[in-house]
């Protein structure tokens, strides 16, 4: 993964500086502070330090431009001017968030009143003024069409930090999608309107690359796969997955094959996200292949490298990003609803992100894929009981594409033994408010699960993209 490169810069006012003594150096241990806690493993990070005059601000947009950042946090430690702020901000063209912090939650009144000394009183004070400027800010990058974002809080207090945070997570997202090579293999579903995407937008709105891939190619790997390496596959099969008794070894050999040949076929291409769907029907070497994809593809997902079946373009971003914030990301649609628990269950006919199962997942064999040709194996999950958060992403008129989300939780009981992935999923506003509501927001009928709730992190993800953004619950 390409590390997060970030930049920080506190801004002031020159002249207090003259004025009020150790306030300046105060102010730079704020910004040490904020240093120190921004540090981290595959973060980049160029402290500027205090920004005071316009053209220190045209230095510092120089020198952060040089260094490639993703993201600005700007840190106002006390009154700055907007005119020290527009040049630094506008020449750099990242995403910005204002952090308005405090050193303490208030200021001690009492032990501030009884100061003696009015410019040390004074100075005191404006070591606390970092909500004075923000308006003055918030209004100039507002009428540059500037768009910034804000932490308001405490120095130190976790509140805020548990915010910064997520800035920092859905910064990586938008950095992994910035660097992801998504590959397209094969064809759309005859029929599915819904997840025919402009691809172009893709490219424009999450900045990921597109490489369009031949079955052909994967089918001509799988002709030169060596016995070692199946078996080699298949022993790895049996440590990843509960593999039922009732699959074949003939199945396994040939799922083997065609997963050596894909791992061969994402590192040709420098993949690191796939969306595939091909018939097949026609030319049995085509055939063969894509009938045997599914164990391949769920390891691959389970690697950081998600697959999405049905050529769902859209969907592979969806779990591209789930998978960038650590919450996984399987692919999946509504299987029933169970009103008498209420419930809705979901999944899907494979592949699955087997490293967000609940338990081992089973590989089945299944003499009918339904709706598609051939037969094989397939696996059969359920994702991890507790939190989880479902994400789609639509078409948007406005904004090219919107995330619709909505955090639920994933229950235990019965699922249907179908060899597919499934799960019961819980929601806070009921199972029927929920799929009208989700269904109101427009998605295609694919959508990412992942473990835990984040939707707070896909908000900002979406503000870093300038893209819609829709909770459902």
């Amino acid at each position: 993964m390409a590390p997060l490169r970030i930049g920080l810069c506190g801004i002031g006012l020159e002249a207090y500086w003259g004025q009020f003594a150790g306030l300046k150096e105060q102010l730079q241990g704020y910004v040490a502070t904020v240093e120190k806690r921004l540090t981290r493993p595959g973060v980049e990070l160029s402290n500027l330090g205090l920004i005071d005059t316009t053209m220190h601000a045209r230095e510092a947009a120089h020198a952060l431009r040089r260094a490639d950042i993703d993201l600005l946090f700007l840190y106002v430690t006390t009154y700055a001017l907007s005119s020290t702020v527009l040049p630094l901000v506008r020449h750099i063209g990242v995403p910005v968030v204002v952090l308005n912090l405090q050193p303490k939650p208030a200021i001690d009144y009492e032990a501030f009143n009884k100061m003696q000394d009015r410019t040390a009183m004074t100075g005191h004070w404006l070591a606390y003024c970092s909500a004075c400027p923000v308006p003055e800010i918030a209004n100039v990058l507002t009428r540059a069409g500037i768009p910034f974002h804000q932490v308001t809080g405490v120095l130190n207090e976790d509140t805020t930090w548990h915010e910064i945070e997520d800035w920092l997570r859905a910064a990586q997202a938008k950095s992994s999608l910035e660097n992801n090579r998504l590959g397209l293999l094969g064809h759309y579903y005859s029929g599915m309107l819904d997840i025919m995407t402009d691809v172009t937008n893709v490219c424009i709105t999450f900045g990921s690359d597109v490489d369009l891939i031949e079955v052909d190619e994967l089918s001509a790997l799988r002709e030169n796969i060596s016995d070692t390496a199946i078996e080699a596959r298949v022993a790895d099969f049996h440590g990843h997955f509960e593999v039922q008794p009732d699959c074949s070894s003939e199945e396994l050999r040939r799922a083997a094959r065609t997963s050596v040949a894909l791992d061969q076929f994402i590192d040709r291409h420098q993949l690191t996200s796939l969306a595939y769907y091909y018939k097949g029907s026609g030319v049995p070497a085509n055939e063969d292949t894509m009938s045997s994809i599914i164990l391949a593809a769920s390891m691959l997902t389970a690697r950081h490298i998600p697959v999405a079946g049905e050529y769902e373009v859209k969907n592979a971003i969806a779990m591209k990003i789930m998978d960038s914030l650590g919450a996984g990301g399987s692919f999946t649609e509504y299987y029933a609803i169970d009103f008498a628990a209420d419930l809705v269950l979901m999944g899907h006919d494979g592949p699955g992100h087997i490293a967000i199962a609940e338990g081992k997942t089973k590989v089945r064999p299944l003499e009918v894929y339904h709706g598609k040709v051939g037969r094989g194996l397939s696996i059969e999950m359920s994702v991890k009981h507790g939190p989880v958060t479902l994400l789609s992403i639509a078409e948007d008129p406005t904004t090219r594409f919107k995330l619709i989300v909505a955090e639920g939780d994933s229950v235990p009981g019965p699922i249907l033994e179908i060899g597919n992935t499934n799960s019961r999923y819980h929601f806070p506003i009921g199972a029927r408010s929920f799929v009208e509501r989700w269904n109101a927001q427009g998605p295609a009928h694919h959508c990412a699960i992942g473990t835990g709730h984040i939707a707070h992190t896909l908000e900002k993800f979406a503000k870093l993209l300038n893209i819609g953004f829709s909770q459902v619950c």
